[in-house]
């Protein structure tokens, strides 16, 4: 790491300990919090972080005056599960009727602007399996307590599940080897950020309607290179967490997340990009190499702001960035 980027990493970083919730609540005066966890088909898991936001954050505290999981299509019991736990659940298609929803990640996040009402947005994966309420509170942190700060990026040891074992900073692999080489070549001024990808974030409401928001999983990437394009990396601060285990994905998953990712840098550097990507992925089997190539959507949608402007194409961003 250079000193200039040693510098922001010292200035805008802190742990989650550093934001107790006495502080906080002293610090939130008139602002209000909204809460958001994307769903798709976490049953297993959406209700216990909800219980645990709702009766520490919310009921008991009031730290949180929002706290909504935005239902990605899910066909299990995530909506049943997130209602009985005390969240209010909105599903993609019940907010901006008129723009078709389409599938993924960013979609639903682009949707929560809509369906929420808070000056800041705290966003929280659904499928975490060791949830504790600091995620919420680290986040807010620096956001609460200091005006130039507009976006909270989370940083945290990646665990990965195996059928097997917990592997220690097994985890990041698409951050590891794209998101971080890609970073290094186009965008430095992100170098010092720990996990740029993580789901963890938050931000504040009149910053994230000023950004387009790509549909799938490139959403993480873009808020960032399009914040330090617009406010310079002292806007954004990074948060210790502690410990995040996530489950593994297929290597062939990871890929299609890859290349969203690569697409949407390529849109902010280029000024455009395709509106899909034909990604041949290969494997033998006995003599013959199968391929299978997979439609990979890299669409984005406007920001939330120009939706009022009557020049804004509704729901498509084009190669504007």
């Amino acid at each position: 790491m250079d000193a200039i980027a040693q510098a922001w990493f010292d200035r805008r970083s802190s742990h989650a300990r550093d934001w107790p919730l006495t502080r906080l609540l002293d610090a939130k005066g008139a602002s209000s919090v909204s809460v958001v966890l994307p769903a798709l088909n976490e049953q297993a898991t959406v209700g216990r972080i909800v219980e645990r936001i709702r009766r520490d954050l919310l009921d008991r505290h009031h730290l949180v005056d929002e706290l909504v999981v935005m239902d990605s299509g899910s066909t299990d019991a995530t909506v049943e599960v997130a209602a009985a736990a005390g969240a209010i659940v909105v599903r993609r298609e019940d907010v901006l009727p008129a723009v078709a929803p389409r599938a993924g990640k960013g979609e639903v996040l682009w949707r929560s602007l809509a369906a929420t009402s808070g000056d800041v947005l705290v966003f929280v994966d659904s499928d975490l399996r060791d949830f504790s309420t600091v995620f919420v509170t680290g986040l807010l942190g620096p956001l609460l307590t200091d005006d130039s700060v507009q976006f909270v990026k989370a940083t945290y040891d990646r665990a990965l599940q195996t059928p097997d074992a917990l592997v220690p900073a097994g985890g990041g692999r698409v951050t590891e080897l794209v998101a971080r080489p890609l970073i290094a070549l186009e965008w430095p001024e992100l170098s010092w950020l720990v996990q740029p990808l993580a789901g963890e974030w938050a931000v504040r409401r009149d910053l994230f309607e000023r950004l387009s928001v790509p549909t799938g999983y490139a959403v993480e990437m873009a808020a960032l290179i399009d914040t330090v394009r617009l406010l310079g990396p002292d806007a954004i601060a990074q948060v210790d967490l502690g410990r995040r285990a996530h489950r593994p994905q297929a290597l062939r998953d990871l890929g299609a997340m890859a290349a969203q990712i690569l697409a949407t840098s390529h849109r902010r550097s280029t000024g455009s990009a395709p509106d899909h990507l034909a990604l041949d992925q290969h494997r033998k089997s006995g003599d013959r190499v199968e391929t299978l190539r997979r439609e990979i959507p890299i669409l984005e949608r406007p920001p939330a702001a120009d939706l009022q402007s009557p020049e804004a194409p509704l729901g498509e961003a084009g190669s504007r960035a």
